[in-house]
């Protein structure tokens, strides 16, 4: 089949809406680096755009109805937003369903120690990551901590000209003979992806100068001037070790984005967009962001949570009463777009891919009608009725879209959250944005497949 790629719709001197949404999205994904930073930065933006606290309108007794734009938070770490529809909650919602967590490395509860007069920090990686590729970064920290009176304490070093960043360190090529035979997954192991983080020692009083860690009690000084830190708050504190710097512009013609936690927060962002610009329509539009779909969507914030179920049992609620015999018609007659990342054809590492069957920079939207890995293994599989909507909803609106699969049959896989919507008889499909590099820690995206995503979600918020 003939691939028509996207930027021939956008002929030079008609690119000015394609460049100016990569623009935004640039800043969001260089500002939001955590799932709390995305859930605070998107309750901000829905609020702009009209959407109130779902909660709030809840508590104030009001009753919901068409047209209203509602969103709710879970936990600062998932986020829904609704646009009530012209028909019957019952007769299902028109669902874009993104995640917002990305690859990493966490701190560990007892994070903080000093060997050899260097003090650093102890981290747990987070998610499928290459472990090699985190070491001689310039790293940030991103998260919070919160004392024991439930003072909360926002974290991020790393970002500004003038912060500080901090590293994991790697072995010097001259002494690095044994580590370069060794395999890629055991070229740098978990445990020693520690962050360095000082090298002063604290100038103690005389007849303390044989205490031991003096350096890792300057950088406990520093935190305690600086940020009102203890040691013993980091026993209730979240925070994420990741790439430090914005989002750039790749390549000559400025056609890419380099960035940090592409996958998944491109098409979470890209989501957001097409239902913040949705007016009313015939059914109930939804964005849900979760967290967690990298270590396999599990927790209150993932999307194995309840959560989502319970904010739909509270609209039916307060539209008129919840009915279990409605509230199950309204999720089976739903229909979703799994907006999450597909892996970009890259011609350096062509073997595993199979050309006919993978996703192009510039070719548009990605569907892949079936994930997992070998024999569709965890897989939601879309049916081809859904499947053939989709193609009038896209090529109606002149959508630019492409097929995908993961890679050739044996080569590997992995899964999304599909599976877990399908389980409540949603017709379900993995949909998204080509990303090369994914799971580095600078992935790369196309500016014209972004601006596709979001066209293609706002064309089937309208009319699926």
């Amino acid at each position: 089949m003939e691939r028509k790629n996207a930027w021939k719709k956008y002929p030079e001197g008609k690119r000015e809406e394609v460049f100016a949404f990569g623009e935004k999205y640039k800043k969001f994904i260089s500002d939001c680096k955590t799932e709390r930073e995305c859930v605070t930065e998107l309750i901000a933006q829905a609020k702009a755009a009209g959407f109130e606290d779902l909660k709030e309108v809840i508590a104030s007794g009001r009753a919901v109805k068409t047209g209203d734009k509602l969103y709710a938070e879970n936990m600062g770490k998932l986020l829904a937003l609704f646009v009530i529809g012209k028909q019957p909650l019952e007769q299902g919602m028109n669902i874009l369903g993104a995640h917002i967590d990305s690859p990493r490395l966490d701190l560990k509860q007892v994070p903080l120690y000093e060997d050899t007069e260097l003090a650093l920090l102890d981290t747990h990686y987070y998610g499928g990551v290459k472990k090699y590729q985190w070491v001689a970064l310039p790293l940030a920290l991103h998260g919070v901590i919160v004392k024991k009176d439930g003072t909360e304490i926002t974290v991020n070093i790393g970002e500004k000209e003038d912060d500080p960043v901090f590293g994991v360190s790697d072995l010097l090529i001259h002494l690095s003979g044994e580590q370069l035979e060794k395999k890629a997954s055991k070229v740098i192991e978990g445990e020693n992806l520690d962050v360095l983080v000082g090298s002063i020692p604290f100038e103690t009083e005389e007849d303390e100068k044989k205490a031991k860690e003096n350096v890792k009690a300057n950088v406990l000084n520093i935190l305690k001037e600086q940020y009102n830190i203890e040691e013993d708050d980091f026993l209730s504190a979240e925070i994420e070790v990741v790439p430090a710097g914005k989002a750039r512009d790749y390549g000559f013609d400025r056609s890419m984005v380099m960035g940090y936690g592409h996958d998944d927060r491109v098409c979470a962002y890209s989501s957001f967009a097409a239902i913040a610009e949705t007016e009313v329509c015939e059914k109930t539009s939804v964005c849900l962001l979760v967290d967690k779909e990298e270590i396999g969507s599990v927790g209150a914030t993932g999307m194995e949570s309840q959560f989502f179920a319970y904010m739909v049992a509270e609209l039916f609620q307060s539209m008129g009463g919840y009915d279990q015999i409605k509230f199950n018609r309204a999720m089976s007659n739903s229909k979703v777009l799994s907006s999450d990342v597909s892996a970009a054809y890259d011609p350096l590492y062509a073997s595993v891919m199979e050309k006919k069957n993978c996703a192009y920079f510039g070719n548009g939207l990605v569907f892949n009608k079936y994930t997992g890995s070998r024999g569709k293994s965890g897989s939601n599989d879309a049916s081809p009725e859904y499947m053939a909507e989709l193609r009038r909803i896209m090529d109606g609106n002149e959508v630019a879209f492409q097929t995908s699969e993961l890679g050739k049959v044996d080569q590997g896989g992995g899964g999304t959250i599909a599976y877990i919507l399908a389980n409540y008889n949603m017709s379900v499909i993995d949909s998204g944005v080509a990303v090369l590099n994914m799971h580095a820690p600078w992935e790369i995206i196309s500016k014209v497949d972004l601006y596709e995503a979001k066209r293609g979600y706002g064309a089937f918020l309208r009319e699926a």
